[in-house]
């Protein structure tokens, strides 16, 4: 079969079950979006909870005081000192690399918080100020304490949610005796990114959007305190970055591999746009979407053998593959047992699901974008920190996504923007939220 045919007949197979990129109506989606943003704020039925964060992006960050940061990930705990120095450049010390915890299996509430107040000991007395950057949903307080409302990513903790982080790490701290507690700022990996790119190399932007897609995806954006309206106790004529939870939200397209996928999650019927997208379910989306397929018989009988013997696929086993289809991999290794045509059958259906991720992202950030009512200046674009292996490290994947962003902002809609990576982003984050809240 020619290979013009083997794409078609990949794409009349996505397109039955509604997995393919061209299944997604973007404008609708955005839409759909925006939409759920405004009821989010606003205090009604949402899939977003658009959680104000009482970080504003203006504060002045003092030079040469340090803080301690922590963040919180789907799968490490970074911990280490930081601080700025006269040219507001971040100088980052003592930085350690730690397993999160309940991520390879469950674990209480009490041994959570006493395993990452044990991280922080040896630089517990670098300062009395502190960021947590979590990367899960927390309900941020007008002190900046978090309450957890739920996990994702797959990590495993009993009888967390609701407890806030703050309070009840600063008790393992004093009760490990390592000191007499610390002022404790809590965000999220998201809205730490943003912190990090406000005041990029010195350039002009009218605003700032924070964008994860890693392990787990979020969006957050700056917005007027005036159209924050389940709150009725801000000042008006200031803003916030407000945390939008994207991953959860639900008002997509959904193809039936998502739906089996979602089914078979710690947390079926949430996060079901990270699911769709994210490092930790999208190599379990293409090992499904392969395994139908071979049950349609668009492979070969020795290819779909060996390939329904695998029981999990990570997505960087599916990068690989797409990096290098007769490399040494486990899709690879069984492409060499079938036929000719199966390596191609298996990379035309890595390629547009990962073009439907980068197509959901872009629908993300054009969202954020249009909502925060900036951009319009071609001088003063919208600052895009990203942040996340998915994002940068996916083949061909960031330029996907700013494919995506020329057509729905700048042509669609005469929005302007930028993408910028910050080196420890989410590091330098937590250290600006701590010293200047």
């Amino acid at each position: 079969m020619s290979v013009k045919k083997i794409k078609q007949a990949v794409i009349n197979f996505l397109r039955k079950y509604g997995m393919d990129y061209l299944d997604i109506d973007a404008e609708m989606t955005i839409s759909s979006f925006v939409k759920e943003m405004e009821q989010g704020l606003a205090g009604r039925k949402s899939t977003l909870d658009m959680i104000p964060t009482y970080i504003e992006v203006e504060a002045d960050v003092p030079a040469n005081k340090r803080a301690i940061v922590a963040d919180a990930g789907g799968t490490n705990f970074r911990v280490a000192a930081v601080y700025f120095d006269n040219d507001r450049n971040p100088v980052i010390e003592k930085l350690k690399l730690f397993a999160m915890p309940g991520a390879e299996s469950e674990i209480s509430k009490e041994d959570f918080f006493r395993t990452i107040a044990g991280y922080l000991k040896d630089i517990e007395g670098e300062s009395d100020k502190a960021g947590l950057c979590f990367s899960y949903e927390v309900e941020i307080l007008p002190n900046r304490d978090g309450r957890l409302l739920r996990f994702a990513k797959e990590v495993r903790l009993q009888n967390i949610e609701g407890e806030l982080l703050g309070e009840n790490l600063n008790r393992a701290i004093i009760t490990m005796g390592i000191s007499g507690g610390k002022h404790i700022v809590v965000l999220n990996d998201s809205v730490a990114t943003l912190l990090a790119g406000v005041g990029y190399e010195g350039k002009m932007f009218s605003t700032y959007i924070g964008f994860i897609l890693g392990t787990g995806t979020n969006c957050c954006y700056v917005e007027k305190n005036i159209n924050i309206k389940k709150k009725k106790d801000l000042d008006p004529s200031k803003n916030q970055i407000i945390n939008t939870e994207s991953g959860c939200f639900g008002k997509m397209h959904q193809g039936k591999m998502d739906v089996l996928l979602d089914k078979s999650t710690l947390n079926p019927g949430f996060h079901k746009f990270e699911k769709m997208i994210s490092g930790a379910y999208l190599g379990a989306l293409c090992l499904l979407t392969i395994h139908k397929a071979c049950d349609e018989n668009l492979l070969s009988p020795e290819a779909s053998d060996a390939l329904m013997k695998i029981q999990k696929l990570e997505t960087k086993d599916m990068n690989e593959f797409l990096n290098y289809p007769y490399g040494d991999n486990p899709l690879a290794n069984c492409c060499k047992k079938g036929g000719a045509d199966d390596a191609f059958v298996l990379y035309y259906i890595a390629d547009r699901l990962c073009e439907r991720a980068a197509k959901l992202t872009a629908i993300n950030i054009t969202a954020a974008a249009v909502k925060s009512g900036c951009g319009t200046d071609p001088t003063k674009p919208i600052c895009i920190a990203a942040e996340g292996t998915t994002f940068y490290q996916m083949k061909g994947f960031k330029s996907r996504v700013e494919f995506y962003l020329k057509q729905y902002l700048e042509n669609k809609r005469g929005i302007y923007w930028q993408i910028i990576k910050v080196d420890n982003a989410t590091l330098i984050g937590a250290a600006i939220a701590a010293l200047t809240n």
